[in-house]
């Protein structure tokens, strides 16, 4: 089911319930997908939950790009006497 943004304030209540009973519901925006709701898969045992967490921090990790060396990031304030510059 595709359902404009604006379409969807009114109808949000009936929309979660279709989503939560496995309704494909996509909100769109000047006529392209969105968003698309789903319901939040519930988590039960330990060794799923540590799965999930494990593919959370991989994808996290993934993403990470290293920043600058935090130590020498006010070096540039500093003259080589060590008094501001």
């Amino acid at each position: 089911m595709h359902i404009s943004v604006s379409d969807a304030k009114g109808q949000l209540t009936d929309l979660v319930r279709r989503a939560e009973a496995g309704d494909e519901v996509i909100l769109t925006r000047h006529g392209q997908a969105a968003v698309k709701l789903v319901p939040v898969r519930r988590v039960s045992n330990g060794k799923e939950r540590r799965k999930l967490l494990d593919t959370v921090r991989m994808t996290g990790a993934a993403k990470a790009h290293p920043g600058p060396n935090a130590a020498r990031s006010q070096d540039f304030l500093y003259g080589d006497d060590g008094l501001p510059g």
